[in-house]
């Protein structure tokens, strides 16, 4: 009968280690989750906040490992925007050299040319910042001592937990066993499982008491650092960002009023040698028009105006009130065709 209830206890034995082996390997947490009261209430909260300690820490680790994985992203699109950027820098600067004949696009070409090397220099301390106040300081914490150290601890106190667990059954086994056949051989195992516990129970709670205080003071510093680099991810980002529209609001200002001064410039007609009698045209004034430069002619509405010549510009040049010079051909209405050599007294 002895044999028999040795057997049974072994096989006991053995499915309990099983169970065991095959939680811990499906573990995912690397900190057992255990509903069971090993000791004592105080113990069991001390558990309950190791594990809300143990996942929250590997939660804000996995989540700087995300932050420090788009960094990475950010400073390779960003390399690549430079190398891009600066293909077209050269390419915009080349074309304006090349066509120096007073067009618009060169002008534009040369201007935009010479702010990319500004922009793409942004791009540069952009992606420094990245990596210096971003990159170290969080890959520097996800590899670092005092998170590792203080998860260990945490690990030990979790196999030290089962390791009680288990001796809190073989205690009560041995109990059992002694009331039911009280001799001295199984009064020795009782006190010995019995002396096992005790000290299992004083280790426990040496060791969580420090690693709850190492877990939280990791979890405290891991909130505040990445706290931290995201308000500077956000502030450095922002920066970039009114900087380059800062230099691309002046570039095109600038090609704007270049393309303006192009379009609003008179038009250099050449001499024409001919003895062909020219024809002239009477006008009036539809719009009002103030003159920018002495080569310009100022009008005003109801102005009759002798038009001397049109350009495809869409320029014309005339005469008022005994001044000459160029308007907008859009500016007045053709009244009525003359020779030259009708023209007279001066037109108002």
């Amino acid at each position: 009968m002895d044999a028999l209830r040795k057997q049974a206890s072994k096989l006991r034995e053995q499915v309990a280690k099983q169970q065991q082996a095959v939680i811990k390997q499906f573990s995912g947490t690397g900190y057992e989750s255990s509903d069971v009261m090993v000791i004592d209430e105080v113990e069991m909260q001390r558990h309950q906040q190791l594990e809300k300690l143990y996942r929250s820490t590997r939660a804000g680790k996995d989540f700087q490992k995300e932050v420090v994985r788009a960094a990475e992203a950010f400073t390779a699109i960003g390399y690549k925007h430079i190398e891009a950027g600066t293909k077209l820098s050269e390419d915009c600067s080349r074309y304006g050299a090349e066509n120096t004949n007073d067009k618009i696009l060169a002008k534009g070409a040369s201007i935009y040319g010479d702010a990319r090397k500004h922009v793409e220099k942004e791009q540069e301390d952009w992606n420094k910042l990245l990596s210096s106040q971003i990159l170290d300081p969080l890959r520097a914490m996800i590899a670092g001592t005092p998170l590792e150290d203080a998860r260990h601890l945490a690990q030990r106190y979790s196999r030290m937990r089962q390791e009680a667990e288990t001796q809190a059954v073989e205690v009560s086994r041995r109990q059992a066993r002694v009331r039911e056949l009280p001799n001295p051989e199984n009064v020795a195992k009782l006190q010995a499982a019995e002396a096992k516990m005790k000290e299992l129970k004083a280790n426990m709670a040496v060791l969580g008491i420090e690693a709850s205080a190492a877990l939280a003071a990791v979890e405290a510093q891991q909130q505040r650092l990445t706290f931290q680099r995201l308000v500077a991810l956000v502030e450095g980002e922002k920066t970039y960002h009114l900087r380059v529209a800062a230099i691309l609001g002046e570039v095109e200002a600038e090609m704007v009023s270049e393309k303006q001064r192009k379009e609003s410039a008179p038009p250099v007609i050449p001499q024409e040698n001919s003895s062909e009698k020219t024809m002239y045209f009477l006008a009036e004034a539809t719009h009002s028009f103030s003159a920018a430069s002495e080569k310009e002619l100022s009008l005003s509405v109801g102005d009759y105006v002798v038009v001397r010549k049109v350009s495809q510009s869409g320029w014309s040049e005339g005469e008022c009130k005994g001044k000459g010079g160029w308007f907008p051909s859009a500016y007045v209405e053709k009244r009525q065709r003359l020779p030259a050599s009708d023209l007279g007294a001066e037109v108002y």
